[in-house]
């Protein structure tokens, strides 16, 4: 049954992209958290497909765990990707966290983030857990975003 969802959610993006007259092959796979994890190669449509600050990419993924859900797969996450645009971006935000743990570390005062979305917030919460700092969600919504603590 995994296997059915992964090729479903792969031609299902395939299909999405054929729309667009792009017609390239989506690499898919099921990592170790049973997450499908659907990787878009490079091609001259990369902004158009990420969007402003990943909004597209985000939409797509939601399109595609929306359907695994109307089709009653048992594996609903995505994690959808083009051309390593979320990798680079986690790897940019951890070092900015770092900046703003030290920054933590440094004055001893809390420090509260700029709103950001779950996936975002997610990097930050494991970069302070690794660097020994406390971290908090806090707000609701779209206002949601990270408060940095020196650990009590």
């Amino acid at each position: 049954m995994h296997e059915e969802a992964i090729q479903f959610a792969k031609r299902y993006v395939e299909d999405i992209l054929s729309f667009f007259g792009l017609n390239t092959d989506v690499q898919a796979h099921l990592n170790e958290d049973e997450i499908i994890e659907l990787q878009i190669p490079s091609t001259h449509m990369n902004g158009f497909l990420i969007g402003q600050h990943g909004d597209v990419l985000r939409s797509i993924q939601f399109l595609v765990s929306s359907a695994l859900q109307a089709k009653d797969f048992p594996i609903r996450r995505i994690n959808l990707d083009v051309a390593d645009y979320k990798k680079q971006r986690a790897d940019r935000l951890a070092a900015q966290a770092a900046v703003w743990i030290e920054d933590v570390k440094t004055t001893g005062e809390a420090k509260d983030l700029r709103p950001m979305n779950a996936a975002d917030r997610r990097i930050i919460h494991h970069v302070a857990a690794e660097a020994g700092i406390e971290s908090d969600s806090v707000g609701e919504g779209r206002d949601r975003h990270i408060v940095l603590k020196p650990a009590s």
